[in-house]
């Protein structure tokens, strides 16, 4: 087996890597938000109620847990990749991705016991999205000569990206049938994928044996569990604030990740074999390349929840579905998106083997800002052919901007450290998709709780509701409200419940329990949230454009290898 893989064609093994290292990532992204749109059939058929305030925790973990552990481990194990090996790492991954997948189809239990199990196992199923996100990017470009990095990093970047897309399409079409199959579906293709890497990929890079950083990894690992965790509490009610972020634990939290990130910095200056290689940073390309990334998945991120509330919540109803069936045809409504980034992604990425990433990666940022802008004066019940115009025109713009500066930042790289480099890159866009939810989701919440509890009271009362069930209902918390019509219930006869319902009067039961109560009821509120988020988008890709603009000319072919840490220290000690 060995020498027939020394032996094999480079270019036939190029394309390989790449098809091989592009079905995982679309695995490990696309269940990122593959249980999003699915998740009223999970927990309809785990038998638990997710709007119950003390089932909330199952709820936010259902939806983040995936990405924290994703976020949290993806430059240990790219580090890892570089001390033992890229290939070994990444092709455990497709075996601890499959295996979990398949346990959480499995999943026996119900209630909270049930709930807990579905979010151990995603937390497992993160740690081989894990390895597959750390190390797929490196694999890639040590298959791929400098002038052609571009056009591959671009397919399986925009692959990448488009994933979280087409899991919230996938999750709407398999769940109705059997939430199951949105965690079974992943188990064949992960058994393809795993014989397939096994078989046919090589380890092209020199694996660097170091002692691993121990100290480091769990000062990093803590710190990004803390402010994780800080975003899970801050979007749900406190101490009579709509929000939690000026509570005692988050506040706890978010200080506690200071002081981490503080004690890791200064563990990595003094560490022989860093987990973070901060002398990467020097890199100008490098920094500010990770730095638009980071930017531009801060916009990305929340634009999805943002979009699926609009169309569940407000605009499908409006139009005639039912609260039940928004979940798949948001999914459906949100194509346009997808498709934009799946055209632009790759062209982006071939132009910019020729011309340089700058000027794609800059204008994708400035195109993205103007869809974010065009987004806020579209009128809430806008016209269909107007809002799938501007959600292509964002996601061209996403593609222009994420197959360009993936390239560049990996190609700054020096090969001994594509591994770590490249999983620093990719955890500052996880954990930039996780902290964009939290802002989202705040500035959201700010904004309809200012005007929606009097809105609400009002409405119901108009319509024969007892005035104390009704001022119960406008006092819930903001994000309930949120998170009923983003999981496809129907808010308004959810809260109020049966019995109230069926003692009012005929014609205000089917008004209540309509299209188009809710939908008149929260537009206004959902308006000024939408946005101050939108608002905050823009501002977030104007910077990273120009982040973008700033990461200087085209980078070589291949950066040259940076000293050790050990190194730098003796010369710095033996200078005069």
């Amino acid at each position: 087996m060995r020498s027939r893989h020394r032996t094999a064609d480079p270019d036939r093994y190029k394309w390989i890597a790449l098809s091989n290292a592009t079905l995982a990532v679309l695995l490990a992204t696309l269940d990122g938000s593959i249980t999003i749109i699915a998740m009223p059939d999970i927990f309809r058929g785990i038998h638990l109620d997710p709007l119950v305030p003390a089932n909330s925790f199952y709820l936010l973990w259902m939806i983040l847990g995936y990405l924290v552990v994703t976020s949290v481990l993806i430059v240990s194990l790219g580090r890892l990749g570089d001390i033992v090996g890229r290939v070994r790492i990444y092709n455990l991954g497709f075996v601890i991705y499959t295996a979990a997948s398949l346990l959480l189809a499995v999943d026996w239990m119900s209630g909270r016991a049930g709930a807990t199990f579905l979010i151990a196992f995603r937390v497992v199923q993160g740690i081989g999205g894990a390895c597959l996100l750390a190390n797929s990017a490196a694999i890639i470009t040590d298959a791929f000569p400098a002038h052609q990095r571009g056009m591959a990093l671009g397919i399986n970047n925009i692959v990448g990206v488009s994933g979280f897309f087409i899991g919230l399409m996938l999750g709407g079409l398999l769940a109705p049938i059997d939430w199951r199959l949105v965690f079974l579906i992943s188990v064949p293709v992960g058994l393809f994928g795993t014989v397939w890497a096994y078989r046919s990929l090589r380890e092209l890079s020199t694996p660097r044996r170091a002692p691993i950083d121990w100290p480091g990894n769990l000062a990093f690992a803590l710190a990004l569990i803390c402010v994780m965790v800080a975003v899970t509490y801050g979007i749900r009610p406190a101490g009579g604030h709509p929000t939690g972020w000026s509570s005692a634990r988050v506040l706890s939290l978010l200080g506690a990740a200071l002081l981490l990130l503080a004690a890791f910095v200064a563990i990595e200056r003094r560490s022989p074999a860093p987990l973070f290689r901060l002398p990467l940073f020097r890199i100008r390309a490098f920094t500010f390349g990770t730095l638009s990334t980071f930017l531009s998945a801060v916009a990305r991120g929340g634009l999805m929840f943002m979009l699926i509330i609009w169309l569940q919540g407000i605009w499908l109803p409006q139009h005639g579905y039912s609260f039940h069936e928004t979940p798949l045809y948001a999914g459906l409504y949100m194509l346009p998106l997808t498709i934009g980034m799946l055209l632009a992604g790759p062209t982006s990425g071939w132009l910019s083997d020729r011309f340089g990433a700058r000027p794609f990666a800059t204008g994708g940022m400035l195109l993205a800002a103007a869809g974010f802008a065009l987004l806020m004066l579209l009128p809430t019940d806008f016209a269909y052919p107007q809002f799938a115009a501007v959600l292509a025109l964002i996601g061209i713009s996403m593609g222009l901007f994420a197959s360009p500066n993936r390239a560049a930042v990996m190609n700054s790289l020096p090969p001994g450290d594509r591994g770590a480099g490249g999983a620093m890159n990719q955890t500052f866009q996880n954990s930039a998709q996780v902290l964009s939810i939290g802002i989202f989701f705040t500035l959201l919440v700010i904004g309809l709780s200012a005007t929606l509890p009097h809105t609400l009271d009002a409405g119901l009362r108009a319509h024969n509701v007892p005035a104390a069930t009704a001022h119960a209902v406008a006092q819930l918390p903001p994000v309930s409200i949120l998170f009923a019509a983003f999981l496809g219930y129907d808010p308004v006869g959810h809260f109020l419940g049966a019995h109230v319902l069926a003692a009012l009067p005929a014609h205000d039961q089917a008004t209540l329990t309509g299209h188009a109560f809710f939908p008149a009821l929260i537009a206004g509120p959902f308006r000024d949230g939408l946005h101050a988020a939108f608002a905050f988008a823009i501002v977030a890709c104007l910077i990273a454009a120009a982040a973008s603009l700033m990461r200087g000319g085209r980078p070589g072919a291949d950066a040259e290898p940076l000293p050790d840490a050990g190194r730098e220290r003796a010369v710095a000690h033996a200078a005069p």
